[in-house]
Parts: C-alpha cells; structure tokens; sequence
C-alpha cells in the first residue's frame, strides 16, 4: 500500500538538498533534467514547425533539388 504525501517546499530548500548530495548523484541529477528540458524543447518545436502542407513526396523533390544545386555548383 502507498501512501501519498504532499509538502510544501521552496526552491531554495530544494537547491539546499541538492548540494548535500554526492558529486555522482548530482551529475546524474543534472543529466536527468538537462534531457527533460530537450525533451521540452524538441516537443516545442516540433509543435512550432508541424503542418499538414508538407508531404514525403514534396520533401523528397525538395531535397533532390537541393542536391543537386550542390552537384552542379560542385562541378564548375
């Protein structure tokens, strides 16, 4: 059986425990919230740059276009 308990606790207690802790568990901390916020960050811009205009086949013709401007500047 688990029991749920909430506390009221500020940032600066929180920061206080924080540095208590062992150098390896604080680069484990540190990791662990350094891929929440890309995890943040990625979910915000795949939101951002999301549309329904877009299709492989368009993305395909534009990547061969590219390309191939670089194949040809390549060749001069």
């Amino acid at each position: 059986m688990k029991t749920a308990l909430q506390i009221d606790i500020t940032f600066e207690q929180i920061l206080s425990m924080v540095k208590q802790l062992p150098k390896q568990q604080k680069i484990k901390l540190s990791k662990e919230l350094e891929k929440e916020v890309i995890d943040s960050k990625l979910q915000q811009l795949l939101t951002t740059f999301k549309t329904n205009e877009l299709d492989a086949k368009t993305i395909a013709a534009e990547v061969e276009s590219v390309r191939q401007e670089i194949y040809d500047k390549q060749k001069r």
